[in-house]
């Protein structure tokens, strides 16, 4: 079984020297903001696009690197094109943890000097996370950002995948809270004159996170402890937040997240656990599969287990709360079939 592989766009030294020779072999100095005076917000993916959307509202201009289901950050080649969107941003906002690698080649690439979020760093999972608790601490601002430069030296500690660590963080609302008071924070360095805009808009944003995690808690109240079975750990930390237990082997999430075969001996305690009537919901993440994954769903629905499916980037049409609110009701459907 393998992960769905993109079609790679090679980020070659001729590509790059096309761009540096652009405009009589000048190249044009990077700004933060565009003509209309907009901060220029660059995001891995439209998940953290949408946010940075929200909290900088009319004053920001968001550029998302993955834009669609059919792209898979975990593969996704960067282009020619991506590095010139990363050269002239104001703000940087990626994933991290491996998760979406190809922003680390695009962030030294670019020479950019923009400050870059790193969301798993704002998970308290995470190595290193207690520096941002213990800014909050002190001065109830989120911790500083790093810049381009400071990023290099990160890349040596901390942004390749952790062994054992979900860097999934999208999913946790903790952590998107406190991403959400970065944003704004360094939203209002770069624009000083809509920092009261950028605080309303965040606090707005966070309350309707609160709006989640009250949805997330209707549902502890009533099904706290039901057993669920993911085919990948991207849900996860939403399903922790509900009270759910995941029973699904780690060999089994674990093969299909690396795009590996599932050991046989996991395969089949995994048909046995769907088998027993144990597993209240199966959630499927639509962007990976194989065959495996093909055979567990087939079982599920063979037992008359709901299968939903949760996705690692944005739906069209949808914000990151709409989006999230659909899978919190999805979730509270499925458990009460």
């Amino acid at each position: 079984m393998t992960r769905r592989i993109l079609a790679p766009v090679i980020l070659g030294a001729v590509s790059v020297l096309a761009l540096a020779g652009c405009a009589g072999g000048t190249a044009s100095p990077a700004s933060s903001s565009d003509a209309s005076g907009k901060v220029k917000v660059v995001a891995s993916t439209d998940v953290y696009g949408s946010i940075a959307q929200a909290v900088g509202g009319d004053y920001v201009d968001v550029a998302s690197i993955i834009t669609s289901p059919s792209q898979d950050p975990h593969e996704y080649e960067a282009s020619a094109q991506d590095q010139l969107t990363l050269k002239n941003a104001g703000l940087v906002i990626e994933n991290g943890a491996g998760y979406d690698a190809f922003m680390e080649s695009l962030i030294q690439a670019s020479g950019t000097s923009a400050p870059v979020l790193t969301a798993v760093e704002y998970n308290h999972d995470y190595p290193g996370a207690e520096s941002h608790d213990d800014a909050h601490a002190d001065d109830a601002s989120p911790a500083p950002s790093e810049s381009a430069d400071d990023h290099a030296h990160a890349d040596d500690d901390g942004h390749e995948h952790i062994e054992g660590f979900n860097e999934h963080v999208w999913y946790d609302p903790h952590t998107i809270e406190d991403l959400t008071e970065a944003i704004a924070s360094e939203l209002g360095k770069l624009a000083p004159d809509h920092v009261a805009d950028f605080n309303a808009n965040a606090e707005s944003f966070t309350q309707q996170i609160a709006g989640l995690e009250d949805s997330l808690d209707a549902i502890k109240a009533k099904d706290a402890g039901k057993k669920i079975f993911v085919t990948e750990p991207v849900p996860v930390y939403l399903t922790t937040a509900a009270g759910l237990d995941n029973a699904t082997p780690n060999e089994f999430s674990e093969a299909v997240e690396e795009g590996q075969d599932v050991p046989p001996a996991t395969l089949l305690e995994s048909l046995q656990l769907l088998d027993s009537g144990q597993i209240g919901v199966m959630i499927v993440n639509p962007q990976t599969g194989g065959a495996e994954v093909t055979q567990v769903q087939n079982e599920a629905k063979s037992k008359n287990i709901p299968v939903i499916e949760f996705t690692e980037t944005l739906p069209e049409g949808q914000t990151y709360i709409s989006w999230m609110q659909s899978n919190i009701t999805a979730l509270s459907d499925a458990l009460a079939a």
